[in-house]
């Protein structure tokens, strides 16, 4: 199961920064002057870096939420197979 979601993550990642790509390559050549230009890069470098800082918070929330889920799954398996080990004594 974390392969599947490390693999997830991979993809959107790729995902991301090839849109970040692709929106750096259009805005070079776009017609527009080298003031523009900059001042768009530099909007869509901030865009960029606000939405991976949002992905990695995201990612970070749910790697939480597993870690919890898996601590409880163990615990209630513990506590059955002690449930079961005091039936058969």
């Amino acid at each position: 199961m974390s392969q599947h979601g490390s693999s997830a993550g991979s993809v959107l990642m790729a995902f991301a920064i090839g849109a970040v790509a692709g929106a750096v390559v259009a805005l070079l050549y776009a017609p527009a002057s080298g003031e523009e230009t900059r001042r768009r890069l530099a909007e869509k470098a901030r865009e960029g870096r606000d939405k991976a800082e949002g992905l990695a918070r995201d990612g970070k929330d749910y790697l939480q939420r597993q870690r919890e889920s898996l601590g409880t799954a163990v615990q209630k398996g513990r506590e059955a197979f002690k449930q079961a080990r005091q039936e058969t004594l």
